[in-house]
Parts: structure tokens; C-alpha cells; sequence
């Protein structure tokens, strides 16, 4: 048998796997559905703040119409985030969610760049790539907390669930949930694991 008939009975094989391809969107799909509904429960919860938040442009966003568009973000969040659980609408509660998503990035966490955490020793630190100088700076910051901490506090106790680190808020997660929902929107709920896929079945047979 030659090299070639191999590489097509490999990728033969290969492609059998297509019947499962419903599990790729289900993950994404379980993955961003929780946190989109925390946030627009989180919004919702403390609602005149929120409104605050978009409202006040020395501390928050400064948007116009800020109680308009508080309540429009937490709709999108907790109704998209249910509907994403569900993969009901799926394309279409991903639209909302990538507005939201770009909004929080580019109004919220831009000025910081891209990292979440600061991370001085990452590549993206360099200063080609979202520099932040913030970054630099924080393990002078990060080292100046741990001496405090074991010094005065049970420090132990205090990192036994995860090490400290410096949050940067840069766009990285927004943006991360971003490209999800913009998978999610081009392949929908998924093949036998969303609503759409059995309510298509049904109405639009092809």
C-alpha cells in the first residue's frame, strides 16, 4: 500500500469524525453561556450603579442614554447567555454579545492593552505589542505587596488558593469572548447539541 492510499484512508477516517462535530459549539457554547449570564445578573443586581457607571464619564463609560443602555447590555447578557446555553437563536444572541464585547474592550479596557494579568516577563510586554507600562512596573508592585504580606499577614494562609498576581484589565478577555461568539455566529448552536439545530430540522428541512 502506498503513501498516498494511507493519507486517504487516514483522512477518511478522519472525517467520519464530522458526525461529532456538534461537540466543538456545545463547549463553546457551555463555556461562555455562565459568564455572560453572571454579568448581566451582576448589572442587574446593582442597577442604579450600572446606570452610574455608563453615565459618568470622569470614573465610567460617559455613554448617552445610559439607563437605556444598561438595560440593553443586561438583556443581552442574561437572555443571549440563556439562549447560548439553550442553542436557541444561537447567530442571533451572538450579535448583541459581540457588540457588548467589543464595547467593553475598546471603552473600558483599551488604555491598558492587551493583557489581563500583568505579566512583565510576557512577549506581549515587549513594547510591540499593546505595551502598557503599567505592566512593567507591576512586579516592583507585586513584590512590594508579598514583603507585606509576609511580614504583617499569614501569607500561607492568604496564597493557599492561587499565587498573587497584579490585575491589568487589558482587553484580553473581552476580546477571547469576542472570537468565541464570532465562532459561535458562522457555525450556530451545533449539530444534534442546540434547539436550532432540531427546530431547522423541523421547519426548514432541506
Amino acid at each position: 500500500m502506498s503513501i498516498v492510499n494511507l493519507a486517504l484512508g487516514a483522512q477518511r477516517t478522519l472525517e467520519k469524525t464530522a458526525v461529532f462535530e456538534g461537540i466543538a459549539p456545545l463547549l463553546l457554547r457551555l463555556y461562555l453561556a455562565p459568564i455572560m449570564i453572571q454579568a448581566g445578573w451582576t448589572k442587574l443586581g446593582s442597577f442604579e450603579n450600572t446606570v452610574d457607571w455608563f453615565a459618568n464619564s470622569d470614573y465610567g463609560l460617559g455613554l448617552p442614554a445610559p439607563a437605556l443602555l444598561a438595560s440593553l447590555a443586561i438583556a443581552a447578557e442574561l437572555l443571549g447567555g440563556v439562549f447560548i446555553l439553550l442553542g436557541l437563536a444561537t447567530r442571533w444572541s451572538s450579535i448583541p454579545l459581540m457588540f457588548t464585547m467589543l464595547i467593553a474592550a475598546f471603552s473600558v479596557h483599551w488604555p491598558n492593552g492587551w493583557p489581563a494579568i500583568a505579566d512583565a516577563s510576557s512577549w506581549l510586554s515587549d513594547g510591540t505589542i499593546m505595551f502598557n507600562e503599567n505592566v512593567m512596573s507591576a512586579p516592583d508592585k507585586l513584590a512590594a505587596a508579598k514583603g507585606l504580606l509576609q511580614e504583617h499577614g499569614n501569607y500561607d494562609w492568604l496564597t493557599s488558593s492561587g499565587k498573587f498576581v497584579v490585575l491589568n484589565n487589558g482587553i484580553e478577555f473581552a476580546m477571547t469572548y469576542f472570537f468565541m461568539l464570532l465562532s459561535l455566529f458562522f457555525t450556530g448552536g451545533g449539530k444534534f447539541t442546540s434547539v436550532d439545530y432540531f427546530l431547522r430540522r423541523k421547519f426548514m428541512p432541506s
